[in-house]
């Protein structure tokens, strides 16, 4: 599987398929199960050092600390990131005034929306101008208005800075109009790679993306639950341990 550069990269599939798994190895958080891979040129198993000084990753459980503002939690991760004191806070106004947070930046983060906390740490992962940035289902827990402000300033960084972008979520609506290309994995697998458009025909006249994840996985998981209560305990502890 290749990402291009530039790119908006989709991730879907069942619960327990792997797509965090996958995620959290190509962002060298977990060493890989077997193969290999490279990220801006660089081997997760090899460079990791240098893997992580070009990415940026979001994951699914918070992040940001509740108890510091939005701009203490920036100045934080600025330091954790190594960006020079002189550069600091020009680095972290503008990633706050481009997630929209520049009014709230002096509030603490526990009182933000849902949708807020996710573009403060979107917006903490912009500081060292990563080249790929992982989005590890960005709008989970989100009502619609705020995933679409996600959604929104996520378009944005990736058309103004030609980011690299992988994404995974399980709205499949968001893939569709967002994603330039959608892998399909399943069981820790790549079933299939294409467009929207392209994975869409596959699954005949008018499908949607929807029609083609229960075309392609629907067997697969009726023959799994078809195997018992312990197939069932064994998938959902999987789940649990590896996302």
């Amino acid at each position: 599987m290749t990402v291009r550069q530039g790119e908006m990269f989709g991730l879907i599939g069942p619960n327990g398929a792997g797509k965090s798994t996958l995620i959290k190895m190509l962002t060298t958080l977990l060493p890989p199960t077997s193969g290999s891979a490279a990220v801006v040129g660089y081997d997760i198993i090899r460079q990791p050092g240098e893997v992580r000084r070009h990415i940026g990753y979001v994951p699914q459980l918070l992040s940001a600390d509740g108890t510091l503002t939005g701009y203490e939690n920036m100045l934080l991760s600025a330091r954790l990131y190594g960006i020079p004191r002189t550069e600091r806070a020009a680095r972290i106004t503008r990633a706050l005034a481009r997630m929209g947070l520049t009014q709230v930046a002096d509030h603490l983060v526990g009182h933000y929306s849902g949708g807020m906390i996710r573009r403060l740490e979107i917006a903490q992962n912009l500081l060292h101008r990563p080249k790929v940035l992982f989005l590890d289902e960005p709008t989970i827990g989100l009502d619609p208005a705020a995933r679409e402000t996600v959604w929104e300033h996520v378009r944005d960084l990736r058309d103004s800075f030609q980011t690299t972008i992988v994404v995974s979520s399980h709205h499949m609506e968001e893939i569709e109009e967002m994603c330039d290309r959608v892998a399909l994995i399943d069981r820790g697998r790549l079933v299939i790679v294409g467009t929207p458009a392209e994975l869409k025909s596959r699954a005949g006249p008018g499908a949607t993306l929807d029609d083609l994840f229960i075309q392609l996985i629907g067997a697969a998981a009726e023959a799994e639950a078809a195997e018992g209560y312990g197939a069932v305990r064994r998938a959902r502890r999987a789940a649990r341990e590896h996302g």
